[in-house]
């Protein structure tokens, strides 16, 4: 089968190309996660344990984790990893503070008498899905659950899969989850759409998960609102001549350890630096203990990219627009200032992707596959409605009224034309 890989701008070519598209490699789950989610709202509370029991080797009679049993995980947390966690709860919330400051309630008088306003509302309650994966993350609650209660959310539901580390019970706990549930994959998904016996309906669902959570939240979108479809992870670094070959490959494969469907990669101006890079890559590999998931992703997904200008490199690197992007440059933040498309950028080499990651402040869950085009990634606002409104006074309805008539009236809206006068009284 072809690859479809982005449209190359003039002056770009590859020293090694992507050999599979992970956005057709998540085609064939369409139909199963149908199947499940269909059974769940069907079914309910049975249909999650039947499903538990099929994907995760889990035997549930009761999904909720009990206060004692948050409180334990908590106790049971090694002291550094509490301590290290509540510092990633503290970055996290600080930042998502300083975020929340920027977005004001707002009322105007646009014209005399006619007040226009909007106020900033938090989603009532929020799904939060935890990932479980091959290594107990326990960053991702913190991402999703933190900037949740910052932003005032009432109630923040928490799902993990049934097999998920008791540490990430307890990163759940600290972050301020309401309410955590012992349910995985798609069928936790559909049961935080549209509820089940045990499990209540929430209005928005966030966090990132594996292609059948991804395409879950594809499927339910609507009656419930979703943060964004986050694929396969992402990193890519843009570099100059100055760029370190051996601080590039081990920044990429620490991504691509995530999974074997990561996307890694570099945008280059020097040759030598796009072959030094291929081979430091096939170097470390060697001793990574996560080869067997890095190199996989790197054989299948990575690339290196050459340019024959920084402008090509540019218009290469928005057009991937990376979830994560890596600034390697003699004028890295000149340079990053060009760059449009990404889901959150690192500038200059001491700014690590994996600090980000885990407890630098900045938020994790990004956008993948393009979506950077149009998108940023989860922050506080996306827990956040903001709502219009207006209020008239007498002075307001009478330079309203009369073009609000006259053009209800070209239009044929008789009902608008009579809904618009019925205010107006002429002087």
């Amino acid at each position: 089968m072809a690859i479809s890989i982005p449209a190359l701008p003039s002056g770009v070519s590859f020293i090694k190309a992507p050999a599979r598209n992970a956005v057709t490699d998540s085609a064939a789950i369409e139909a199963k996660v149908r199947d499940i989610i269909a059974a769940v709202r069907a079914e309910g509370d049975a249909a999650i344990r039947r499903f538990s029991l099929e994907f995760d080797r889990a035997s549930l009679e009761h999904f909720e984790v009990s206060l004692e049993e948050r409180e334990a995980a908590v106790a049971n947390l090694n002291p550094q990893t509490r301590q290290d966690t509540e510092f990633a709860i503290s970055n996290v919330r600080r930042f998502a503070e300083a975020q929340r400051g920027t977005l004001q309630d707002l009322e105007v008088e646009i014209l005399p008498g006619v007040h226009l306003g909007h106020r900033t509302i938090p989603i009532q309650r929020i799904g939060a899905y935890v990932p479980g994966g091959r290594y107990p993350l326990l960053s991702a609650p913190v991402m999703t659950i933190v900037p949740a209660r910052v932003a005032g959310c009432e109630e923040v539901i928490a799902c993990l899969p049934p097999g998920a580390n008791e540490a990430v019970i307890a990163a759940c706990h600290l972050s301020g989850a309401t309410r955590i549930f012992r349910v995985g994959g798609a069928q936790a998904i559909a049961a935080m759409a549209y509820g089940t016996e045990t499990i209540p309906a929430v209005d928005k669902i966030v966090g990132p998960g594996n292609a059948f959570v991804n395409e879950a939240k594809r499927q339910v979108f609507g009656p419930v609102g979703i943060d964004q479809l986050a694929g396969p992870s992402e990193i890519y670094t843009v570099a100059d001549s100055t760029g370190d070959a051996r601080m590039i490959a081990t920044d990429l494969l620490a991504q691509a350890e995530h999974d074997v469907r990561t996307r890694v990669g570099l945008i280059t101006t020097d040759r030598s630096l796009a072959e030094a890079v291929g081979l430091e890559v096939s170097r470390q590999l060697e001793t990574l203990p996560t080869a067997d998931v890095a190199g996989p992703a790197w054989r299948d997904y990575g690339e290196i990219a050459l340019c024959e200008t920084e402008a090509a490199m540019i218009a290469y690197s928005d057009i991937i627009a990376a979830e994560h992007l890596q600034v390697h440059a003699i004028n890295s933040k000149e340079l990053a200032l060009k760059l449009r498309n990404y889901g959150s950028l690192f500038i200059g080499t001491l700014a690590s992707v994996v600090y980000s990651d885990k407890c630098s402040g900045t938020n994790h869950t990004l956008p993948t596959m393009g979506a950077g085009r149009y998108t940023g990634g989860l922050w506080v606002g996306a827990f956040l409605k903001t709502c219009t409104h207006q209020w008239m006074e007498e002075k307001g309805v009478a330079l309203v009224a009369p073009p609000a008539m006259r053009q209800s009236a070209s239009e044929g809206l008789e009902g608008h034309r009579r809904a618009a006068a019925f205010r107006f009284k002429p002087q």
